[in-house]
């Protein structure tokens, strides 16, 4: 998130004042930043005047007001794709609940939480959703707490606190690592050479990307910005143009595994933007990265619990 903040030289409607500010600040140009995102920044609560909270697009400002806009860059310019699907959690879905924790099997093609473009389907609705329905008495929405989050196009376990009193320390082992997350991932092989059985990746990254842009990580050195990443790898397969791998992160950076496997000379299967090749029709042309397992210390009493999401179509070598 980034706190934007300015001050007004002059009488102006809100939404016509950020038209004007926003495209400077954020390296866009103006042509490609539409009016109905901007009054949906506005709507959503994201924009304050002199410290209060404007949610009226023509709401009128005054010279020498301080207008302040916080807002995610990656969700501000990210639009609905033609494959996001909408989708309704079932019990079929529910990996583990309790009256603190519910974990859930992700699909693909739907983002974790709320973006900037409204009415989009995302995870956290779908499990706040699914709560209320199992006590509609509740007067207001249930409470799930998003505690890490999967990327749009992958799948697998995703873990929501129930209670706020589970925050802090679903939280902690989040951040300390004590939390141990396994992906299955379907490699590009196409002639390369076999890796180790074994491998670790230990390197830096950063966002190579503008931010009007789709987000690309790659190599970065820490005194350029470059935040500390390290994968864990192991090979359990190849079958065809395929290697079949098991990745263990260490860090929790954004697209750690794409970049880590791409570096390597092994991007991903359908991820094109990491140098992939398309994915399989047969696998619903996805993303082949599915997060199967997460073991992880119970907030209250620390004893672990292993949670893991069946393996989707393709994730398997066959027989």
């Amino acid at each position: 998130m980034e706190l934007l903040c300015w001050d007004v030289q002059e009488p102006l409607r809100l939404d016509v004042f950020l038209r004007r500010q926003l495209p400077g600040a954020l390296g866009d140009s103006a042509g490609s930043m539409s009016n109905s995102k901007i009054r949906r920044l506005i709507v959503a609560g994201a924009v304050r005047v002199d410290g209060v909270q404007r949610r009226i697009p023509a709401f009128a400002l005054r010279r020498g007001s301080r207008v302040e806009a916080l807002l995610d860059k990656d969700k501000f310019f990210f639009e609905r794709q033609p494959d996001d699907i909408c989708f309704e959690l079932g019990g079929k879905d529910v990996l583990f609940e309790d009256e603190l924790l519910i974990v859930v099997n992700k699909p693909p093609f739907l983002p974790t939480e709320e973006t900037i473009v409204e009415g989009r389907a995302n995870m956290h609705q779908a499990v706040v959703d699914y709560l209320w329905k199992k006590n509609p008495s509740l007067r207001n929405p249930p409470y799930a707490g998003i505690m890490h989050r999967l990327d749009r196009a992958t799948s697998g376990v995703l873990l929501f606190t129930k209670s706020r009193t589970a925050n802090a320390p679903v939280h902690d082992m989040f951040e300390q690592h004590s939390a141990r997350k396994t992906y299955r991932v379907v490699c590009t092989a196409d002639g390369r050479a076999a890796p180790p059985e074994r491998f670790s990746v230990d390197a830096s990254i950063g966002r190579l990307s503008p931010k009007s842009a789709p987000c690309r990580m790659g190599a970065v050195p820490e005194h350029r910005g470059g935040q500390r990443a390290r994968t864990d790898f192991h090979v359990i397969g190849r079958q065809g143009g395929c290697f079949y791998v098991e990745a263990f992160p260490l860090t929790g950076r954004t697209h750690q595994i794409r970049t880590h496997l791409s570096l390597s000379g092994l991007p991903i299967v359908g991820d094109t933007l990491y140098g992939g090749r398309e994915g399989n029709p047969a696998w619903g042309s996805r993303l082949m990265l599915h997060a199967f397992r997460l073991e992880f210390p119970y907030p209250v009493d620390g004893h672990i619990v292993c949670v893991e999401a069946p393996l989707p179509p393709g994730f398997v070598p066959e027989a």
